[in-house]
């Protein structure tokens, strides 16, 4: 069978504190905006970690994340050079979809458009099937 997973691309992380945030992992930790979009309880950032890994922060979390049963992480994202194919793979193992394929456009810092899908995975962790050129 062939791999049509490439290796993380992202964790994402929903902020209670999105400024504050921002702060802690690119003054903190050196962590570089790599790309950005939305405002408000919609901004999202990608910050660089790194050999093409990054985190992905959302605005709009609650002060209850840690310590609800979801904690503050959303999902992990494997790069994929064919999403559709990871996902059906994914499905065919056991797999539960919880989003199909689908190209979506995002005006940030600069157009893009990523190709993503989403499943739940055996132990009910949310993984994303990711692709775009540039990130």
């Amino acid at each position: 069978m062939s791999s049509y997973v490439k290796g993380f691309h992202h964790v994402a992380l929903k902020a209670k504190n999105f400024t504050k945030s921002m702060e802690f992992y690119t003054k903190g930790l050196g962590l570089k905006r790599a790309y950005g979009w939305g405002s408000g309880d919609s901004e999202t950032a990608l910050l660089d970690l790194g050999d093409g890994n990054y985190l992905e922060l959302f605005a709009g979390g609650s002060e209850d994340a840690p310590d609800s049963p979801d904690g503050a992480y959303l999902h992990l994202a494997l790069r994929s050079d064919d999403v559709d194919a990871a996902l059906k793979n994914a499905v065919s193992a056991g797999a539960r979809i919880t989003a199909e394929p689908k190209d979506v456009p995002i005006n940030g810092d600069r157009p893009l458009t990523f190709r993503i899908a989403f499943c739940k995975g055996p132990n009910g962790e949310i993984i994303e099937f990711f692709h775009n050129d540039e990130l």
